[in-house]
């Protein structure tokens, strides 16, 4: 109800009606405006976020296959022969701890022509690390990747596939790049 002086001393009251669906409407667009403004902050925020390389554009037919070596080495000989049997290229991502236990692996991972990179040195939640530890594990895998292969890698993938804008630029900081995988499936992943 809306109070209107029309003349002096005299009061008119104008009456508006509200329905419920006008009611309806005006809550949806109240929300609607809510939403839009969160969307657009979320998607401010958005462009912000460093990603790592996920895949690459190609106009070959092609897939990278990839595997993270960490914990045992049962069937990592096994591994290599198929791969050659099938003249499959690899890139395996190896922890730095692994380097250590099983250095022949690796060097016969290299001799039969696959990418020896970066898993980090002792596999942590790398985000959870400082910028200064985070370099700490890539340059120590690093140094012993090269000690046995004589190459120093360039690429390194997170353990758990766990990353930060931090990581990102801790990598690239050292001139490395970040990769994740497109595709998991239970043993391998696959860059595509």
């Amino acid at each position: 109800m809306l109070l209107t002086p029309r003349t002096k001393g005299e009061i008119h009251m104008r009456f508006f009606i509200i329905t419920k669906k006008h009611l309806m409407l005006g809550i949806v667009a109240v929300l609607a405006v809510i939403g839009i403004t969160v969307g657009s902050v979320k998607t401010f925020a958005n462009t912000d976020r460093k990603l790592p390389i996920y895949c690459v554009e190609t106009d070959k037919k092609q897939v990278a296959i990839s595997f993270d070596a960490a914990w045992g080495n049962d069937d990592t000989q096994t591994l290599i022969d198929i791969l050659k049997e099938y003249n499959v290229p690899a890139t395996f991502f190896v922890v730095g701890s692994w380097v250590d236990k099983y250095p022949e692996s690796v060097k016969a991972l290299a001799d039969a022509g696959h990418q020896i990179q970066n898993h980090s040195n002792t596999h942590p939640h790398m985000p959870q690390l400082s910028k200064e530890q985070m370099i700490d594990e890539l340059q120590s895998c690093n140094k012993k990747i090269e000690a046995v292969t004589g190459v120093c890698p360039t690429l390194h993938r997170p353990p758990y596939g766990d990353y930060d804008n931090a990581l990102i630029e801790a990598t690239e900081g050292i001139n490395m790049h970040t990769i994740q995988w497109s595709v998991e499936t239970l043993a391998t992943k696959v860059i595509v």
